[in-house]
């Protein structure tokens, strides 16, 4: 096993364990049923982690053509297409971003307003 391998199946252990202990905790549970509930709580934590390195990232689709973005009185925003004069604020207030991590969002050159 590698090491990255070594380690999910700890954490997914160790998370297994916390889920157990938690619900033994608040509800009676025979101990004939312990084995059975630690694998059932073993096999959905495997397989939720499973399904999320399945999923693959959504492709960027800008609200309006990035040549479309950029008139003489305003700028497009590309994530929800509305008019600005400057969007440096707006893209820090609304998205947590900054012109250049915008710029490095959407693929655009280093000159773009």
């Amino acid at each position: 096993m590698t090491e990255e391998a070594d380690h999910n199946l700890d954490a997914l252990i160790e998370l297994t364990a916390d889920v157990v202990s938690a619900y033994v905790s608040n509800n009676p549970v025979p101990v004939g049923d312990l084995p059975a509930l630690i694998g059932q709580v073993h096999a959905a934590l495997k397989g939720t982690a499973g399904s999320v390195s399945a999923e693959q990232p959504q492709a960027l689709k800008p609200a309006v053509p990035i040549k479309k973005s950029v008139m003489a009185d305003y700028i497009i925003c590309l994530d929800d297409g509305k008019k600005f004069k400057s969007l440096k604020r707006h893209l820090s207030t609304h998205y947590g971003l900054t012109p250049d991590e915008y710029r490095a969002k959407w693929g655009l050159p280093a000159d773009y307003p």
